[in-house]
């Protein structure tokens, strides 16, 4: 065996479709006994130079800015401690933004809570100090670069997440994807990544989409 990643996964943590997805790939990599390397793609950062006034709703400049000083706190806790604690930071991040409701009371304007960096890096088992990072604008060079990264990829009129197939190999396919508004789990979950990873693989493939969508949920 080698020490090579079977999957790159670019996330906002802001993202309930990242999140979902996430979801997803967690309950294969569990089964399949995949690597997943965690990686960065701040939806603040991607429309740097937008009109948020214009172009999105009300509530995105709060909501795509907490997933962007998140980000930062992750890629401080990445360069201080290494890849391990960054599943550990997304499921802690995620868990509360999502299942926990914040996102939805962010979104209708209730205040972003004063202890959540801490409480997220408490869960996450890492230092409290790296609270102070996500004040730290210059990390967003970190996240910039993230971003090309994924975007280089894929092309740039996508969201998130991104997913890149056999990083760093020849087998190496990237897709924006799949937009699920559940995670299947056990046997299902094993098809849809079959068939996502066949479709990644696949020469000339670059779009399948409806844009028919059930309620999110957050199981």
């Amino acid at each position: 065996m080698d020490d090579r990643d079977d999957l790159e996964f670019f996330f906002d943590p802001i993202c309930p479709f990242a999140w979902v997805t996430s979801r997803w790939v967690t309950e294969v990599a569990e089964r399949r006994d995949y690597r997943v390397r965690w990686r960065f793609i701040a939806l603040a950062v991607v429309n740097e130079g937008k009109d948020y006034g214009a172009e999105f709703p009300p509530a995105y400049p709060t909501l795509h800015g907490l997933g962007r000083d998140l980000l930062r706190v992750a890629a401080a806790a990445r360069r201080d401690h290494g890849e391990e604690p960054m599943a550990a930071f997304y499921t802690a991040a995620g868990t509360r933004l999502h299942p926990g409701g914040l996102s939805t009371a962010i979104w209708k304007g209730q205040p972003i809570p004063d202890d959540l960096v801490a409480d997220v890096l408490a869960e996450a088992g890492l230092p409290a100090t790296l609270a102070a990072s996500a004040d730290d604008a210059l990390l967003d060079e970190i996240l910039r670069d993230e971003a090309d990264t994924a975007l280089d990829r894929t092309g740039r009129d996508v969201g998130t997440p991104l997913l890149t197939f056999d990083p760093g190999t020849d087998r190496e396919n990237s897709l924006f994807g799949p937009v699920i508004s559940q995670a299947p789990k056990g046997d299902d979950a094993v098809r849809l990544w079959d068939a996502v990873r066949q479709l990644a693989a696949t020469p000339g493939f670059a779009e399948l989409k409806r844009s028919l969508r059930d309620d999110l949920v957050f199981d």
